[in-house]
Formats: structure tokens, sequence, C-alpha cells
């Protein structure tokens, strides 16, 4: 069965409401997961579960590899974060292995304290979307 954008919308807008307790109507496409829902690092963890049972299927699992959805110990790597803001280094990382979110104005000012406002509503559904039509 092939979902359709508003199809994915929806269910990931359930997990969203599961995961971080907020209201349907506050998950919109531009909201931050951080920022605007308040999701907090182990929050990442149960949303990636939840998608997972979200969109598995007899048929065809959905599995999301460790670092594929949210850069995990990326603040760690020396090679990849320095002062504080992630090396171009780190950035072909962000491009390569996260084309579901839009490096936009980050790109210009890559602090780490701001990577967590790329990860938007938009951006989980395009993560989800990609990764069904794989």
């Amino acid at each position: 069965m092939t979902m359709n954008r508003a199809d994915i919308e929806k269910h990931v807008t359930e997990v969203l409401v599961d995961a971080l307790g907020v209201d349907d109507s506050d998950v919109t496409p531009d909201a931050t997961l951080a920022g605007d829902l308040g999701a907090e690092s182990i929050d990442y963890l149960d949303i990636v579960y939840r998608l997972e049972k979200k969109f598995a299927t007899p048929a065809k699992p959905f599995k999301v590899q460790q670092g594929e959805l949210f850069p995990e110990n990326l603040m760690t790597d020396p090679g990849l974060v320095v002062g504080g803001k992630v090396t171009e280094a780190g950035m072909q990382l962000l491009r390569d292995r996260m084309p579901h979110i839009s490096l936009g104005d980050f790109a210009n000012d890559p602090q780490v304290t701001k990577l967590s406002s790329l990860f938007t509503v938009k951006s989980l559904c395009d993560f989800v979307e990609k990764k069904l039509s794989a």
C-alpha cells in the first residue's frame, strides 16, 4: 500500500502528539521539534521508535538506522565540531546523511546550539516519504 503525503503527515502528527504530549494543532509543518514542540534528547529515541512502529508493514519493515534521522554523536567528534561550530566536514556529513533537513541559514553560521532548529515536522515527513519510496 502506497501512502500519499497527507497520510504521512497525519501519521507523523499522531506520532508527535503521542511522543511529546502536544496538541495536534501545534504540529505544523514549520514547527521545530525542540523549540516549538519541546522535544528533548530522550524524546528523539521515542520518536524514532514510534515512527518505526507506525510505518512498518508485514511486507516492508520501516527501520531507522542510527544517525539516519538525527545527527547522533555529532558533537563529540572533534573532526565535525570545533569551537561550538560544525566544520565543513560536519556540514558535508549532514548533507550526505540527512537530505531531509534544510541547512538554509544554518550553513552560514553553523553553531551546534542551532542544530536542533533544523528538525521540523516537515523534515520528519520528508524523511518518512523518502524512506517509504525507497
